[in-house]
Order: structure tokens, then C-alpha cells, then sequence
């Protein structure tokens, strides 16, 4: 560790030597400067963590010395130095930027404690500033947390197709993130201070799917009692985005792409038409070619969403972020339910790993959250997870290199009760490189 540089501003010989003396025994770096002048011309030559400034000196002033060092480097520590009578204008310093001061004269242990409370200080915030650039470089987007190679290129693709206003298609299983890559597309895009209007199209019934999305007139049915705005009223200027596209009626589909072509609806009993100034995106976990051949998607209307497309990877694709997800889940949840859950251990962290998650992200919010709510102490332990079924695999009897590999791991798995680190460690490989095998393989933990 490098250690913490200082300099000692003073025009009084006894003081500079002093101060130096004390803070060079605790192992700082120390230099000294015997006017404010001198000090500026020190300050542009070497970066210094803390500053030790008189207030009063022959020519420039320790309060002028302050407004210089923080023009420059506003993170620097500067204690000042003062006699009693000037504590007035060591609280005008401190209002000015100044960290603390200290009376003149001191002791050696009670500056060496100020000393040590400003290198922890400064420690936490060079960590605080690491850990949000981190954040910052995987999440990118909203709440998309990740750092994985396949969620990268989703980032990439989300950045060149947010300036753009082209129709945005979304696949993918469901849980994977489809809602929160649509939101991350509106947030950088030119409509972002326009609303964004989600439609489940899977969630609402077909016949009020229609009063839904245009809106209807009163007196329009039965129940019309007054005028009401549809959705893609209510996204004018911004961003629509239907969910679960896949999900709607044929005639719905119709109505839906004379909207995208035309740029103009009409609600349901009315004759004035109302201009679609929106940017659609659209969603689905089905296969929609699939669907056009089994007659259930009109192709004309697949076309007219898929200008841009891309699908969201399943969480089994990307196992490195989720300990990032697990994580963000368990720090959320920790602070909902006011539960001091400090982490999730390592071996409820290698169930996790070892489980193919068919709910994807989802699934883990959900898995997390309850090991939570059922977990008694500061870390989350396998025994708080659900319980997730294992198909047991036979040994295979052959000769093969890789059987006989694959075979001897999961005798070392058994005999560890799949503790992972312990059984990479017998089997002379790191964690991630069993894991591998254990994927390569195929190997199912037996219940």
C-alpha cells in the first residue's frame, strides 16, 4: 500500500519540523512548504492527499491557499492549522471546503487519529467511486445487470437501436428481461421524455383488448358510461410497447397493422381519427414464424415488427451474471423486508450455479426472495432456497477418457455432498472449470 502524501503549509521552522517528524515515524510521506506560494508551486508538481495549512501566514493567507487547492482538487483533505483566537475563521474554512482544524498546539496522538480518520474516509469514497463504475459498466441499462459476453452484444444492439424511431421486436423466454430491454431502448432514445405505455397483449381478454388499445367513445356498448383514452392515445409522443404480441387474436392483428401502416386509429364508436405518433416495441417468448405457418400470426404483421430484432438470451446462456442478479436480488429484498442478511454463502451459491433456471431471471428474483423470508441468519444457506429436483444419472461403465472423467467427478461430487470448492479442490481444478465439466457433461446432482 502506497503510503498517504502530505504537506505541511507553515511559515513557523518549529512547527513545519514537528508535524513532519510525527506524521514521517507513522509512516506518511511528507514534504513541507514555508508559504502559501510555495505551496501552490509544491501542489502543481505533486498531487497530495492532505494538506496541514496555517491559517495565518506572512503573505498569502491559509484561507487563499484553501480556495486555490479546491479550484484544483476538490478532493483533497486540508485541516487547518490555528491559534484559539482564530476559530471563527476556521469555521469559515470548514464552510469553505476545509476537512477539519486543529489548535495550536497539539498533541502527536490526537493529530494522528485525525490523520487516520481522513485516510479511511478517503479509502471508502476511491471504493464507493470503483464500486459505481462497476455498477455503472454492468448494469448500462436500467436494471439489466450484467457483465456476460452475450448480454454485452444486447447492450451494443440496445445503443444502436435506441436513436433510432424504427419498430423494435424483442424474443425470448420468458423472464429473460424483454420488459426492462424495451424500457432501456425508450430511456435512450429521443422519446424518452414521452411516456412509456406497456400492453400485456397475453393478459387481457380479446374482447377488451380492442377498447384497451383505442379507446372508446361513450355510449360506444353497453357498459361505454363515459369517453375513455386507449393506450396508444395515452403513448402519443412516446413509446408503446405491447408485450406478449403473440398473444392476440387474428382480428386484432388487423387492426394492429392497418395502425402501423397508416399511423392512424380511430376509437371504438368514434369516426374521428387520431394520429399514432408513437414508437412501437414489441415482445414475445413464441416463435413467430412458427406461428405464421400454423396460421395463428399474420406474416404482413411480423414484417411490420421486425425492422430491428434481437433475442434476450436465457439465464442458462449467461451463468456469469448471475451471481451479480443474486446479489442485486438479495440486497433488495434484505432492505423490503428489513432483514440483516448480510450475503449468500458459497455453498447456497454453487446451488444456484448448478441449477438450470427454466424461469430465468425471474425464476431467481423469485427463488431469492423467498430464501429471505424464510432465512434466519446474517447469509442466505441451501437450506433457504426452494428445493430443486435433480434427475439422477447413471455411472456409465466404459473406457472412454471422457466417461471415465465424467464418472470420477461425480463420484468426487457424491462423496462431497456437491460442495464445489471442496470437490475442485480433491479434483486439482479451480470452481469455474468444474463447472464446466459439470455442464460438458451433463452431470445431474441425484436428490
Amino acid at each position: 500500500m502506497n503510503s498517504t502524501k502530505i504537506l505541511i503549509v507553515d511559515d513557523e521552522l518549529i512547527m513545519r519540523e514537528s508535524l513532519s517528524g510525527w506524521l514521517e515515524r507513522d509512516g506518511h510521506s511528507v514534504q513541507t512548504a514555508s508559504s502559501g506560494e510555495e505551496a501552490l508551486e509544491k501542489l502543481n508538481a505533486t498531487r497530495f492527499d492532505i494538506l496541514l495549512l496555517d491559517i495565518k501566514m506572512e503573505g498569502m493567507s491559509g484561507l487563499e491557499v484553501l480556495s486555490k487547492v479546491k479550484e484544483t482538487d476538490p478532493d483533497a483533505a486540508v485541516v487547518m492549522i490555528t491559534a484559539y483566537g482564530s476559530i471563527p475563521t476556521a469555521i469559515e474554512a470548514m464552510k469553505n471546503g476545509a476537512f477539519d482544524y486543529m489548535l495550536k498546539p497539539f498533541d502527536p496522538n490526537e493529530l494522528g487519529v485525525l490523520i487516520e480518520k481522513i485516510i479511511q474516509q478517503q479509502e471508502q469514497a476511491r471504493e464507493v467511486l470503483y464500486l459505481k463504475e462497476q455498477y455503472k459498466e454492468r448494469t448500462r441499462f436500467e436494471s439489466m445487470i450484467a457483465q456476460s459476453k452475450p448480454m454485452q452484444e444486447i447492450f451494443d444492439l440496445i445503443c444502436d437501436a435506441a436513436p433510432m424511431d424504427s419498430t423494435v421486436l424483442i424474443t425470448g423466454e420468458t423472464g429473460t428481461g424483454k420488459g426492462l430491454a424495451a424500457k432501456a431502448i425508450h430511456t435512450n432514445s429521443s422519446r424518452c421524455k414521452g411516456p412509456f405505455v406497456t400492453v400485456n397483449c397475453g393478459a387481457i381478454p380479446e374482447h377488451l383488448l380492442e377498447s384497451e388499445l383505442f379507446g372508446h367513445q361513450k355510449g360506444a356498448f353497453t357498459d361505454a358510461k363515459e369517453t375513455k383514452r386507449g393506450r396508444l392515445e395515452l403513448a402519443h409522443g412516446g413509446t408503446l410497447f405491447l408485450d406478449e404480441i403473440g398473444e392476440i387474436g387474428m382480428r386484432m392483428q388487423i387492426d394492429l397493422l392497418r395502425v402501423l401502416e397508416d399511423r392512424v386509429f380511430y376509437r371504438v364508436g368514434g369516426t374521428q381519427p387520431m394520429e399514432a405518433d408513437f414508437r412501437v416495441i414489441a415482445a414475445t417468448n413464441r416463435d413467430l414464424q412458427n406461428a405464421i405457418k400454423e396460421g395463428s400470426f399474420r406474416e404482413d404483421l411480423f414484417y411490420r415488427l421486425n425492422v430491428i430484432s434481437f433475442q434476450m438470451p436465457p439465464l442458462k446462456a449467461r451463468k456469469e451474471d448471475l451471481p451479480l442478479l443474486a446479489e442485486h436480488f438479495l440486497y433488495r429484498f434484505s432492505q423490503e423486508t428489513n432483514k440483516p442478511i448480510d450475503k449468500i454463502s458459497r455453498e447456497a451459491m454453487d446451488e444456484l450455479m448448478l441449477y438450470d433456471w427454466p424461469g430465468n431471471i425471474r425464476e431467481l428474483e423469485n427463488a431469492v426472495e423467498r430464501a429471505v423470508v424464510v432465512g434466519k441468519g446474517r447469509e442466505i444457506l441451501p437450506k433457504d432456497l426452494p428445493i430443486f429436483c435433480y434427475e439422477s444419472s447413471p455411472v456409465p461403465q466404459s473406457n472412454t477418457l471422457q466417461e471415465v472423467e465424467k464418472a470420477h467427478i461425480q463420484k468426487i461430487l457424491a462423496e462431497n455432498q456437491w460442495n464445489i470448492a471442496r470437490s475442485a479442490k480433491i479434483l486439482g481444478i479451480d470452481r469455474s472449470t468444474l463447472y464446466s465439466k459439470i455442464k460438458r457433461y451433463d452431470i445431474q446432482k441425484t436428490a
